[in-house]
């Protein structure tokens, strides 16, 4: 079924580039081992639970980053006092979507509850993990589940949780990127929380990088192989200013405001990494859609 509230984007295979730059099989292997360990370990992460507020996310924070350095991924973030100083009350956090290591880089830098489609529930041993934290799923197929799902978001909001969303509503390679959809956005209006855009970008040394893009005819094993191989991927999480309440009168001005901030970011002066699999070139986007 396909309706305004079921994003779609126009990254396939050919956005994914190819890098003959690769760590040695055993280095694949060894990676693949830790990571396994790292997430199985986080069983032990429910004691965590039982912690005061900044000890909990603290050690949550520890064991996300553990799990993506096992899979050889460093992380850079900027702006992460921002996030981290916040108050005890409600914010809804909007970030790009490019690939499954996105939650494990924010969560990495501040622990908030997720919202994904429903079918991340049924994914092996991550699905779990990502439903242990907290995540609010959606049903992206039945347009009627909306009003109910952004009441759920709104209610989570006012009781003090940090979410996030993906305000592209789908993958994109990360050299594309989409429009914001406003949808989601209403949440934080009626909640009357701020929202705080956040940006990942992937890049291999000072290039932009799309081969931990989840897009295509991808199958999660498909794109953890291909980070497990990689040589030198980083992952920058830029935490950008808040969006307080009353700055919009509408979800539409809202969603516009923080894509505007992501925007500003994303006009960058990292390079392109040359590769023929990179088919964007520019930034392109599609229509708004409430």
């Amino acid at each position: 079924m396909s309706h305004a509230w079921m994003p779609t984007s126009p990254c396939g295979d050919g956005c994914v580039s190819t890098s003959a730059h690769h760590v040695s099989p055993i280095r694949q292997a060894w990676r693949a081992f830790t990571a396994v360990t790292a997430i199985l370990c986080g069983a032990a992460i429910a004691i965590a639970l039982l912690l005061p507020r900044k000890q909990r996310e603290s050690a949550i924070r520890l064991w996300f980053h553990a799990v993506l350095r096992a899979f050889g991924v460093k992380l850079q973030v900027h702006g992460a006092r921002k996030f981290q100083a916040m108050p005890e009350r409600g914010v809804l956090v909007a970030s790009n979507h490019v690939s499954w290591l996105d939650e494990l880089a924010i969560d990495s830098v501040q622990p908030i509850r997720i919202v994904a489609k429903k079918d991340l529930k049924s994914w092996p041993v991550l699905g779990r993990l990502i439903t242990a934290a907290g995540t609010v799923y959606l049903d992206r197929e039945k347009l009627r589940e909306l009003p109910k799902a952004v009441e759920e978001l709104a209610t989570t909001l006012r009781n003090g949780s940090a979410v996030g969303i993906h305000a592209e509503g789908t993958t994109w390679c990360g050299l594309a990127s989409g429009r914001y959809k406003p949808a989601l956005f209403q949440a934080a209006l009626d909640a009357g929380v701020p929202v705080r855009p956040i940006v990942l970008r992937y890049r291999i040394g000072d290039h932009l990088t799309t081969q931990p893009a989840f897009v295509g005819s991808d199958t999660l094993i498909d794109s953890i192989r291909r980070v497990l191989r990689m040589k030198g991927l980083v992952v920058e999480v830029h935490v950008l200013d808040e969006i307080a309440p009353g700055r919009a009168a509408n979800r539409r001005e809202l969603a516009k405001l923080a894509e505007e901030q992501a925007n500003r970011l994303t006009s960058t002066e990292l390079e392109i990494a040359p590769s023929t699999g990179d088919s964007h070139r520019a930034r392109t986007v599609s229509p708004l859609v409430a």
